[in-house]
């Protein structure tokens, strides 16, 4: 009984994580620019990414749902990059756990882990995760709450990831 009150209790968590006073990204607007730190301290842009696909992805080390999603965003931006795919996961609760906690995840993933984030996005309803679909022109596409599944990431990803990299906006990062 105290287990699933746990899991019940962190469940919620996930979803609702308290007030922002952030700006977020609207879709079918253009992508607010963002500037980010990694855990292992280089530095992440969203004009480096121009010319790609992008998810930009909130998660906390507490959220078990995220927890689940982060592997599956990894595996598919590892299947994808080649056609363009860049994933980036902003760890939203950085300033209360210890770096290590989330280097250990880092040490497990290809997608970076940004401990400080700067642009007007937040997590949708302040949920978690959250996740926004940026496309080759730099359009957002899809700004959701709640962790993908493989099918909805084919839903939203492959259309974008077929379409033609704007003339103007040869990729940065390959």
């Amino acid at each position: 009984m105290l287990r699933r009150s746990a899991t019940a209790l962190a469940v919620f968590f996930c979803f609702v994580i308290g007030a922002s006073d952030a700006k977020q990204a609207a879709v079918g607007s253009t992508a607010p620019p963002f500037e980010g730190t990694t855990v292992d301290g280089k530095p992440v842009t969203l004009k480096a990414f121009r010319g790609n696909v992008v998810i930009v992805n909130f998660w906390a080390t507490w959220c078990a749902p995220c927890r689940i999603e982060l592997p599956l965003l990894d595996g598919y931006m590892r299947a994808r990059e080649k056609n363009g795919l860049r994933v980036i996961a902003v760890t939203m609760d950085a300033r209360r756990v210890p770096v290590s906690a989330i280097s250990e995840v880092q040490g497990q993933l290809s997608v970076p882990l940004l401990k400080d984030f700067k642009g007007d996005y937040a997590p949708v309803r302040n949920s978690l995760p959250t996740n926004y679909v940026i496309d080759r022109a730099g359009i957002v596409r899809y700004a959701k709450e709640g962790a993908f599944s493989l099918d909805k990431l084919k839903e939203i990803l492959v259309p974008l990831l077929n379409e033609p990299v704007p003339a103007d906006s040869t990729p940065s990062v390959r």
